[in-house]
């Protein structure tokens, strides 16, 4: 998924908080799931993927973060209508791309944690991962994408799990991990050796996501000296202070890192310290984007 050249990939940025942004609210069982059951949502939803593409992101990432079997079941849907939910993500991000006039942008899809982010504890049994992780990726695949986000792993058992079975329909992928402060996965494994593992087991690239500026900087230093593929980061720009750092809240937070301030430390992230794949995780807005893309674009030509 990643040219052999050095030049830096522009992934795109927050999904969900931008949709909080937008007026809508995201509560259990939908999520962000939600916005694909009604017209003028995926509307807006739509309206985000554009403006990312306007700020010049070349990824842009399918709204399937939580449209996993796991959380699906928990709604009123029948097995037809889970199925149509991975598709109407899939779907509103290619017409986003044909309607901004992007044809060539990259399209991911999210694949997440079947249980929760942030609580390594509850990840299932390795046979529950295979099951459910296998059903996403016929899905994605048979909506027609063709590479997948693997993102915000607290396990290398599930990250592993869902690279094998995304990689058994032909679909290429990258891997993402969230990690603590001592830049191990949430779990307590080691970055290194996780990010070691997926490499070994055929992911196109690895990164990190969901952690605050100043701590990603440390995580991309490790896996630099881990992996000889490309690695990349997608922090968490939301200022969280006073709040629980690793829970949902139904509310939208400052940003604790301006858009100038982003792209500058991005800028040396991908000159000084070799990374390849850069965009915003919570948080962050197509302002980040923006500023990213006017840093690389003038800078490097």
């Amino acid at each position: 998924m990643a040219d052999s050249s050095n030049a830096l990939v522009r992934l795109d940025g927050g999904l969900a908080t931008e949709l909080q942004r937008a007026g809508v609210t995201l509560r259990e069982p939908w999520w962000t799931t939600g916005v694909l059951r009604v017209e003028t949502d995926r509307r807006r939803l739509s309206d985000i993927h554009q403006r990312y593409l306007a700020a010049g992101a070349q990824v842009i990432t399918a709204n399937t973060f939580r449209t996993n079997l796991r959380t699906l079941r928990q709604t009123d849907l029948d097995p037809a209508g889970q199925a149509w939910m991975v598709h109407a993500a899939i779907g509103v991000a290619m017409a986003a791309r044909n309607l901004a006039g992007t044809g060539r942008t990259r399209i991911v899809a999210s694949v997440a944690p079947v249980e929760d982010c942030y609580r390594p504890d509850l990840v299932p049994s390795d046979e529950e991962l295979r099951a459910e992780h296998a059903w996403l990726a016929t899905e994605l695949s048979r909506s027609g994408v063709q590479h997948v986000l693997i993102e915000t792993m607290n396990t290398t058992r599930e990250a592993l799990i869902a690279l094998e079975e995304a990689q058994k329909t032909g679909m290429r992928a990258w891997v993402s991990f969230v990690c603590d402060d001592e830049f191990s996965l949430l779990s307590g494994e080691s970055l290194a050796a996780a990010a070691t593992a997926v490499e070994r087991a055929g992911a196109d690239a690895v990164l990190v996501n969901c952690a605050p500026l100043a701590q990603t900087e440390g995580s991309i230093r490790v896996l630099r000296d881990a992996v000889s593929l490309p690695v990349g980061a997608y922090p968490n720009l939301e200022d969280r202070s006073g709040s629980p750092r690793w829970q949902h809240v139904e509310r939208v937070f400052p940003v604790a890192v301006e858009p100038p301030a982003f792209a500058e430390t991005a800028h040396r992230w991908h000159t000084e310290l070799g990374a390849r794949i850069i965009g915003g995780c919570c948080g962050s807005t197509p302002d980040h984007i923006a500023a990213l893309s006017a840093a690389n674009l003038t800078r490097v030509g």
